[in-house]
């Protein structure tokens, strides 16, 4: 009982909007995973939907690190969407492979150019947040919390496991699982409740869809 007062505390003191984009902004990105399970390519369209929202609702809850981290979510999908388009069958599904050696070595190099780059961002955070805000801060990492380091590391996970995913390798499924489960808490610690319920839901879903994916590679 005390965990989900926890959850919804932060909430009293949003708008009944913003509550109301957060719900929708998970249930298309609950939608979406429903999709890449079935190996729907209308993964990406829902997927969008869900990362332009929330691209909204950071802006506007001034997380604008974490605004352009959805940005940055959202070409990938652009991307994605592009390649799945060209392997798709008539019922708008795609077999699925598993990764080659050249594919866990881009994999690597995309997971240390992302980390540098949400870095970076980061880095640049309070010059962000003074054209929000209008307060002049130092830029740096030292202001930097738990959260944020995290941040930097799911980032880099989620980004691996999307491009896994737009190449159709099974291997996304466990990126997905890793970088779900350790946002939880992330969330939860940056006041979106709502956010880091979708993530158990998330968690559950893609051990769920590495398990489908798996059946359909054997076959």
């Amino acid at each position: 009982m005390h965990f989900i007062e926890y959850l919804i505390q932060p909430y009293q003191s949003y708008q009944t909007w913003q509550i109301g984009i957060e719900m929708i902004a998970a249930i298309f990105g609950l939608v979406s995973v429903l999709f890449s399970i079935k190996k729907k390519i209308w993964v990406y369209p829902t997927g969008i939907i869900s990362t332009l929202l929330y691209v909204y609702i950071l802006y506007a809850f001034g997380l604008l690190g974490d605004m352009l981290i959805n940005v940055y979510y959202t070409v990938m999908s652009i991307y994605g969407w592009l390649l799945w388009s060209k392997n798709q069958n008539e019922y708008y599904e795609v077999s699925v492979k598993k990764a080659t050696s050249k594919d866990w070595k881009i994999a690597a190099v995309l997971f240390v150019l992302s980390s540098i780059f949400v870095a970076f961002v980061y880095y640049y955070k309070p010059v962000l947040e003074q054209w929000q805000t209008g307060v002049q801060q130092a830029v740096g990492l030292h202001h930097l919390d738990w959260a944020n380091w995290l941040d930097v590391f799911t980032t880099s996970l989620f980004l691996v496991g999307m491009w896994f995913m737009a190449k159709r390798r099974i291997e996304n499924w466990i990126f997905w699982i890793i970088a779900d489960f350790i946002s939880v808490p992330m969330y939860i610690y940056k006041g979106l409740g709502i956010t880091a319920i979708q993530f158990v839901i998330f968690t559950y879903l893609a051990t769920r869809g590495y398990l489908v994916w798996r059946k359909a590679l054997d076959k």
